[in-house]
């Protein structure tokens, strides 16, 4: 079974920055689009971007330029760097193949108060 772990996470102030990683145990990795999503309580979970095989990334609207999602297959890993973050982006945060989900991992918790 694929393991995902999401790190990274913690308290920041409005306009700061984080960086989220991400391991998984897939063997296929780099053959995987990757996404990430977000979920804050009670909302449900909500996809912020993908980056496909080939290091091309989408992005959901809210991101706006402030999120860059990056990928080192070589160890099997992708990235969340957010900046600029606003209360809003709280949530917990996600990530996964974009498409035929594996199992979720635990996820990562983003708190962006003052």
């Amino acid at each position: 079974q694929v393991q995902l772990v999401e790190s990274g996470g913690g308290l920041v102030q409005p306009g700061g920055s984080l960086k989220l990683s991400c391991t998984t145990s897939a063997s296929d990795f780099r053959l995987s689009p990757m996404a990430w999503w977000r979920q804050a309580p009670g909302n449900r979970r909500e996809w912020v971007g993908t980056i496909h095989t080939g290091g091309a990334t989408t992005y959901a609207a809210f991101v706006k330029g402030r999120f860059t999602i990056s990928r080192d297959n070589a160890k099997n890993a992708m990235y969340l760097q957010m900046n600029t973050l606003k209360p809003e982006d709280t949530a917990v945060y996600y990530c996964n193949r974009a498409t035929a989900q594996w199992s979720w991992g635990q996820g990562t918790q983003v708190t962006v108060s003052a």
